[in-house]
Formats: C-alpha cells, structure tokens, sequence
C-alpha cells in the first residue's frame, strides 16, 4: 500500500508572558476528529489553495513570496505557509495576526470589536466568506513580520493522514481573548510548557509526539523576548519525521531522529507499517535486509550496550557469522539454532572476550573455517585460533555479497572491520559503538592509531554502520567525523588543563577531563586518559616529569 500523500500544513505557537513564566495556547481536538483525536495542539491546519493567491500577497507587506521561500527552504509557495498560520490561528483560536491602517496589531478589546471579529470568525468557518475577502473588508493586512520560523514537523510514514507542518512561534496580540472553536477543538488553556509536560506525564494531557517534542524545547525559554530572538536569529532547521515502531511487547512506539534505534527502523520498515522493533530483545532474530541478520547476545552492561551483535550473512546455502561473541551457552546455541542456513565461516573483528570466544564452539559444532587475527596481549582471547589471517583490502565471498577487510588498530592492534561492498554496510566491531564512545585501552589500545584508523574510514564508499554493540547508525561520515572531533576536543582539553595548572599526575587529571562519568565507568576512562597523554607524548606536546605529566608547549 502507498504511503497517503503528504499535504502541507502549518501552524502557529502563541506565547505570552505568564506571572510564573512563559506560557503557550493550546487547543484540545475533538474526541471525533479524523487526525490525532483528543490531542491536545497548536492553532493550526492544512494550506489550502487561496493561501497562496495574488490576493494574500497583496495583503502582506512584511513578506513576498520569495522571501518566505528562503526562510522555509523551497523554491516558491513559501508565502502560503505563513498565511495559513494566521488563518487557522484566527479560526481556531480567534486570534488574528493582522494590522490596521495605523500598523497596529488588530484590537478587539472594545466590546463592539469582539462582537464584530467573533461573526466574522463565524463567517469563515462556515465558509461563506474567504480569508482575504474579510481581510479587505476590514481594512487589514497580515502581520506575517510578526511571526517567526520555528520548527518543520513531517508525518511518521503509515499514517492514514499525513501532513508536512511549518511551525512558527509569535507573542500573543494584546487585546484579544483566545477561545476554542467548538468545534474542531472543545477546549483551550494558556498554560506553561512544563506544566503541560508534567500533565501528559499523568496522563491528563494527551500529546502527540511533535507537541510533545515541541514543548521541551519550549521550555526552555523565560520568555516571550528569548524566544523570538532565538527563532528570529540565523539557523538551519531539517524536518523531522518520526517514524512508527513497535516494543518488545508489540506496544505501537514513535521514535524520533533523535533515539537511537530510529535509523534502524527505517532500515528495517522504510514503508512505516510500525512492525519493527525499537528495541534490542537478546536472544531475537531480526532481518535487517536480504541475506544479513543480527542476533544480540544477552550481555548487557556499561561496556557492551545492549549485548554483543552476532551477524549472519549469507542464505539457506551457506551463512558467514561476524563476531560469535562470548563463550555464552545460551548464546551458541541460539547461534547454532537460528542461523539461516549451514554456517560456514566464522569472522571476528577483534578477541575481546565478548567477540571471539564462542568461534571455537561454533567451529567444532559446523567445520565452519574461522577467520582473523590473533590475540596480541594476554588480556585478550587466547582460545581463538583463527584458520586463516585475512589482510587489509582482501575480498571474502559470502552467499549474500562480497565483505572487504578493512585493518582498523586503536580499540585493539589487531580489530578488523568488514564492508559489504553491495549494501554498503560496514560491520564496525568495536571501532564504532552507538551512543558510546569506545574504550582505549594501552598498551594494546593506541589513540593515535585509533583516530588515523578513524580518518581512513572517511575515504570509504559507506552508507550504514552495522556495530557490535547498538543499533545500526546512518550518515556515517558525521559519525566518523563526530567521534574524531570529540576525540580531539577531549586531547586539547588535557592540553589546556596543563598550560593552565601545571604539572599533574592521572589521578588528579582525571576528574577534570571526564568530570562526567559515572562511578563504574571512572576505571575505563582512566584508561582512554592515559591513552590520550601517550599520544601527546608522542606528538611532543607533553611530557612525563617524575610520575607527573606537564605541557611542553603553551601553543
């Protein structure tokens, strides 16, 4: 079934000044409504096609279409975004954003006024008057300077209706009342951001996830001023689309691009028929694409995530398994039992002691040929014992398409990550780990190994990061880049700290530079600490002077 058509749509968040701080309007849908019933939302609606006409342009001095078109991020019809705002706010609400022959904001406080301005807001809904015929009548223009440009909300894919909705943020006019139109929406409150959080958090406000996202931001803002300047100053804004998923428990869940598992959803679902796990379940099955499965071990923890990711690649003919993970019972066996075909080889991205150690079960149980490279130190595997050491650039065949070994040292001096040419699809190891930084460890660990392995990642032809811990992760030459950048952030840090103060040891480093760490995990980031100051010791920018490390440069 294709996805419903998109219609443009926009909104308007009103803000005003409240005695406890910034309050925004809202109005609760009607329980019979066809698009998110009950819900509790900004003014607004659909663009309909007289908000685009010569007619509205010519009642907008502050703004042309161009200009409009600019600030949206489209070629033209940008106008008609902005106009639809200010109607649907004056329909829904009975605010209109308009001015007067003097330039100023419409004022319906006199009695007459209302009375006037509510039978015109009559007219219109019942459509026996168009927006810019009441606007001449009435001797008006849009006040669309007013306004400002706030967010871009697109419809998860699946939904009967969707909707591509411009939100945009302005000081509600004095000297008129906002009420609900009784009919569309059957109730309306002026009420703080946190305060409607806090009551969806009870369950007495419902939300959809949009408003809800919406009303975070929102509250962050003291006031009406704050946020116009923020929405006013200079930024770039994307659409977001959620996307819809389902819980371990089959529970309907919508996942923002801001969640970890939202990249993997539209891998998995790119249609949105919402039957994709948002959730890592140990011990599941999942089909990622045509001939490539994972399998999450049940060992979750700080350093592993949700568990270690166990790979299959390949058909009913033949399947190659990437990282077997640990020497787990319940694990192999679900290996053993679910894998899609005769597993015949085995590769391992590095022997940590939750990547390699189950290979030897799994070859003694299939004949499968295991491949990678030995344990370096004795911290690491010491039963892996691969068949075959496979090499920077070498081509393995898989019944599912070729994987390209890539040497990436840093994590481990011997971890390897390995591309699916076809699918573009890099099985990351622990090179790359979702919502974490990984560990590195010396003296097997190098950082600057690390970051040059990192760099080289930049030149490949990549379009997901399959990792052995997380979901999987698109765009990834920004997470690349994103995990070089905090790398260096964290190295001029430590530099920083000793041009300022001086000589210190680790210990009392420590807390300055991963002032932000949680007890369990101060152990692990002692050991990327000692791993950086090795790396400025390397480039000659520190040295250590009597168990102490100094800055030798102040440049």
């Amino acid at each position: 079934m294709a996805p419903a058509e998109l219609r443009p749509a926009a909104l308007v968040i009103l803000a005003r000044d409240g005695e406890q701080g910034l309050e925004v309007f809202m109005l609760q849908r009607t329980r019979g409504a066809d698009f998110v019933p009950g819900a509790n939302v900004f003014p607004g609606g659909g663009v309909d096609a007289d908000d685009g006409s010569a007619q509205i342009a010519a009642l907008s001095p502050g703004l042309d279409d161009a200009a409009a078109s600019r600030i949206l991020g489209i070629a033209q019809g940008g106008l008609a975004f902005w106009a639809a705002a200010v109607r649907e706010c004056f329909e829904e609400a009975g605010l209109l954003l308009a001015t007067d022959a003097s330039g100023e904001l419409v004022d319906f406080s006199a009695a007459q006024d209302a009375s006037r301005y509510a039978a015109v807001r009559g007219e219109l809904n019942a459509g026996r008057q168009g927006f810019a015929a009441m606007l001449r009548e009435h001797g008006l223009t849009l006040a669309l300077d007013r306004m400002a440009y706030f967010s871009h909300w697109i419809t998860p894919m699946g939904m009967k209706r969707r909707y591509d909705t411009r939100f945009f943020v302005a000081a509600a006019p004095a000297g008129q009342v906002a009420t609900h139109d009784e009919a569309e929406t059957v109730d309306s409150v002026w009420i703080r951001p946190s305060d409607a959080l806090a009551l969806s958090d009870e369950g007495k406000f419902t939300l959809v996830y949009a408003t809800r996202q919406t009303l975070q931001q929102l509250a962050g803002f003291a006031s009406v001023a704050e946020l116009m300047a923020h929405a006013c100053s200079t930024r770039s804004i994307a659409p977001c689309m959620p996307r819809i998923a389902s819980s371990r428990d089959q529970q309907r869940r919508v996942v923002g691009p801001q969640d970890a598992a939202y990249v993997e959803i539209g891998l998995l679902d790119p249609e949105g028929h919402g039957r994709a796990c948002c959730e890592i379940v140990p011990g599941r099955l999942v089909a990622m694409r045509p001939g490539l499965w994972r399998l999450t071990a049940a060992n979750p923890g700080y350093m592993t995530g949700p568990g270690t990711n166990t790979y299959f690649i390949g058909d009913a003919e033949g399947i190659t398994v990437i990282d077997p993970g640990p020497l787990d019972d319940a694990h192999i066996q679900a290996i053993l039992a679910l894998a899609p075909g005769p597993i015949t080889q085995v590769l391992v991205t590095h022997t940590h002691s939750d990547h390699s150690p189950a290979a030897a079960p799994i070859k003694a149980a299939t004949g499968a040929t295991v491949l990678g490279l030995p344990a370096p130190v004795a911290t690491h595997d010491q039963t892996f014992a691969p068949d075959r050491l496979p090499v920077h650039g070498e081509r393995i065949e898989t019944r599912a398409g070729v994987l390209r070994v890539l040497h990436t040292p840093g994590h481990a001096s011997n971890h390897l990550c390995y591309l699916h040419e076809a699918e573009r699809i890099l099985f990351t190891g622990d090179h790359i780990m979702q919502g974490s930084t990984v560990v590195i460890s010396p003296p097997d660990g190098d950082m600057k190994a690390y970051l040059d392995s990192l760099t080289a990642l930049l030149d490949e032809e990549i379009t997901y990061l399959a990792p052995a811990h997380g979901y999987v992760m698109g765009e990834p030459r920004a997470v690349v880049g994103g995990l070089i950048e905090h790398r260096l952030r964290r190295e001029a840090l430590i530099l920083r700290f000793l041009q300022r103060e001086g000589p210190a040891d680790e210990e009392a480093l420590l807390p300055k530079v991963y002032s932000h760490v949680v007890p369990p995990l101060k152990k692990v980031a002692a050991r990327s600490l000692h791993a950086h100051l090795l790396k400025l010791q390397a480039d000659g920018k520190v040295a250590l002077q009597g168990g102490r490390w100094a800055a030798l440069s102040s440049e």
